[in-house]
């Protein structure tokens, strides 16, 4: 359960944001909301994976404290999360980590250095009391056959393996590259999937292929490129905030018994936090934080700036998350059963 005792460390008060009844008001919108979306129709034997892109976590200026407790309650509600985007700086990881409290842990990559790599780190946050560490983690690196352009994925995928009850599992998450190459896109779709797709056969194994892949629509080559590879990809709708990508995917191998998909939603925050009514209430503060010359200055147009200073405290992508049964036992019993005859 998210750590909610440092609250009382704000100054009191609740009609300013930084107050620490302000940030209790929205940690009570948000977990009424998750509570409708996420956690009151949850099945007791299933397992919730998400993903988030959180924007430059937390590279140029910081973000406000109240934000990293929206963030924190967020990834609460899921049992284990990939996190893309993360900077160099592992001090805000940590931050998170510690307001998710102590069963929550995590893992995350070196940083991804050179022009498309853009100085990220990629990480999987769990809570260990739903999600075992099967003790393999690693980086995709493709075989000399299945280079781009004679290289690897910009972004160097990232996996481990985890396992929720019967459900054992491989997550590997990604950030594809970005431009207007939409074809050196999908070839990093292409071989990523077809890389995962050959091991989950081998193995026996289900692989799950999650975060950003900068997909621009439901008929381009990029999510073309992930079915053909024989991935089951849920329909999230658009996760970027302006409405109109479909960015962020989690795709799964091994469709059938072992791979049953409950459920699955893309969480949009700005219903409860940073919403569109308190945007007068934040102006002040926005100013005091711009980056320098121009710090203390008035925004010359505070209402069409403020939806995307909201993207710089939450992120300019929604949390997606889907929900798998982990259940098999009665299928395992049936199959015994059938096995020893009349």
């Amino acid at each position: 359960m998210a750590y909610y005792k440092s609250i009382r460390d704000y100054p009191p008060g609740r009609s300013a944001p930084g107050q620490s009844g302000w940030i209790a008001d929205g940690l009570l919108r948000l977990r009424a909301d998750l509570a409708v979306q996420i956690r009151d129709t949850r099945r007791s034997n299933s397992l919730i994976v998400g993903s988030w892109n959180i924007r430059a976590f937390d590279g140029g200026r910081s973000r406000l404290d109240e934000s990293y407790h929206y963030i924190a309650e967020i990834i609460d509600h899921f049992d284990i999360c990939a996190v893309q985007e993360i900077k160099p700086d592992l001090g805000p990881l940590k931050r998170l980590v510690g307001l998710l409290g102590g069963n929550w842990d995590y893992f995350v990559t070196d940083v991804t250095a050179g022009d498309s790599g853009n100085d990220e780190r990629m990480a999987f946050l769990y809570n260990s009391n739903r999600v075992r560490f099967r003790n393999l983690i690693g980086e995709v690196v493709l075989p000399r056959d299945s280079l781009i352009e004679g290289d690897q994925i910009a972004r160097t995928p990232f996996f481990a393996s985890f396992q929720a009850g019967w459900f054992r599992f491989t997550l590997c998450t990604a950030h594809i590259r970005f431009g207007d190459d939409l074809g050196l896109r999908a070839r990093e779709i292409a071989a990523l999937a077809d890389i995962l797709a050959r091991r989950a056969r081998d193995e026996g194994e289900v692989y799950v292929l999650l975060g950003d892949m900068n997909i621009e629509s439901s008929d381009d080559a990029m999510m073309a490129a992930l079915k053909t590879a024989g991935f089951l990809v849920p329909d999230f709708g658009p996760t970027n905030l302006g409405g109109d990508k479909l960015f962020d995917h989690i795709a799964f191998s091994g469709q059938g018994t072992e791979t049953r998909l409950l459920r699955k939603g893309a969480f949009d925050w700005r219903r409860s936090v940073f919403r569109p009514q308190d945007m007068a209430a934040y102006e002040q503060i926005a100013r005091d934080i711009r980056d320098s010359p121009d710090t203390g200055k008035p925004y010359a147009n505070w209402a069409r700036t403020y939806p995307g200073w909201t993207t710089h405290e939450m992120s300019d992508h929604l949390p997606i998350w889907i929900e798998i049964e982990v259940d098999y036992s009665d299928e395992f019993l049936a199959g015994i059963a059938a096995e020893a005859g009349a």
